[in-house]
């Protein structure tokens, strides 16, 4: 653990490939078998990692699993730089956003934000290029980070420290303003939510996480978030610079969420990955309604929570994805 948390303090040069709309390079990403047509999921697995603290080694070489996986390259380096990241400008910064929320135990595991930062080094990121963030101390915190602003390592700090847009962004019954740290610091973010149930979103996890680069979330709650994910989720900022998602699925809660409720807790020890963030939700919400049969638990439609919001935004007015499973090519490993 020592040895890998200084790696993530030393400062490797380069940085990350932006195309002509401000987008990270994802072209890489379409591994030579992608589907045509078809949007790519990856639920990559380990199930010798049990139950409690996940083992950091375990945890990286999950990572290289499925990352590998998704870009069809056989090697993590080769991976990793698949994605664009040896051509980054220097000056661009890559963000990733956890998720807090729920208090420690069901936040997005430190073990794994550790594990892209060091494999973004190795592409070319330098340290200081790359800022971890959430809406507050509070919900970095929970994840296990530390606050730090040094301009020479890895970065850490909330939206309570960067701030709020003055202006409102709209789009649909999205009305709210986005963090500094999304609109002014990073040119590209990787979304890296936890899975856990939502009491009324019913899943939450790719799009919701969107919820935490807001001030108010609190006004996007109504009809069970539907529409209003999928409306925040086409504010041009939010759908443009969330290029992928590494889902943090190696701790769960499939009742009582978003909160934590160790009676309700679950080990998927799975990682879920993808670009199509519409795609990711559906196959996470496959997954969470399994379990809850298996609970003997109603699935979420079944008990009033439908996740509504991922159908609408796969709609013509929103395109944000797919989520007809004849158009995702799911690879489970």
């Amino acid at each position: 653990m020592k040895d890998r948390r200084e790696f993530l303090k030393g400062a490797a040069t380069g940085a990350v490939l932006l195309g002509s709309q401000g987008k990270l390079a994802l072209a890489g990403m379409m591994a030579p078998r992608q589907e045509k047509g078809k949007s790519r999921v990856v639920v990559a697995r380990d199930a010798g990692l049990g139950a409690g603290a996940p083992d950091e080694k375990r945890v990286l070489d999950l990572l290289d699993h499925a990352i590998t996986t998704y870009t069809g390259r056989a090697k993590p380096s080769e991976a990793w730089n698949s994605v664009g990241f040896p051509h980054i400008h220097k000056n661009h910064v890559v963000g990733l956003k956890v998720n807090g929320l729920g208090g420690r135990g069901i936040s997005t595991h430190a073990v794994l934000i550790q594990a892209i930062c060091e494999r973004l080094q190795q592409a070319g990121v330098s340290a200081g290029n790359i800022v971890v963030w959430d809406r507050n101390a509070r919900d970095l915190g929970a994840c296990g980070m530390k606050i730090s602003t040094d301009p020479s390592k890895v970065r850490c700090y909330g939206s309570d420290v960067a701030g709020y847009e003055e202006q409102q962004e709209a789009w649909g019954v999205a009305r709210i303003r986005l963090s500094k740290i999304l609109t002014r610091e990073c040119a590209v973010v990787i979304n890296v939510p936890i899975l856990k149930d939502h009491e009324m979103a019913g899943l939450t996890f790719a799009m919701k996480n969107m919820y935490g680069v807001v001030d108010r979330p609190d006004s996007l709650h109504a009809n069970n978030c539907n529409p209003a994910v999928a409306d925040l989720n086409c504010i041009p900022m939010i759908r443009e610079k969330i290029c992928i998602t590494i889902g943090d699925a190696l701790s769960s809660v499939y009742q009582g969420g978003p909160g934590f409720h160790p009676e309700r807790l679950w080990y998927p020890n799975a990682l879920i990955v993808g670009e199509d963030r519409v795609a990711v939700d559906h196959t996470a919400l496959q997954m969470l309604d399994r379990k809850r049969v298996q609970a003997g638990l109603p699935t979420l439609a079944a008990a009033g929570r439908a996740s509504r919001y991922i159908e609408v935004a796969a709609d013509t007015q929103h395109n944000l994805g797919v989520n007809d499973p004849k158009r995702i090519q799911l690879l489970e490993v």
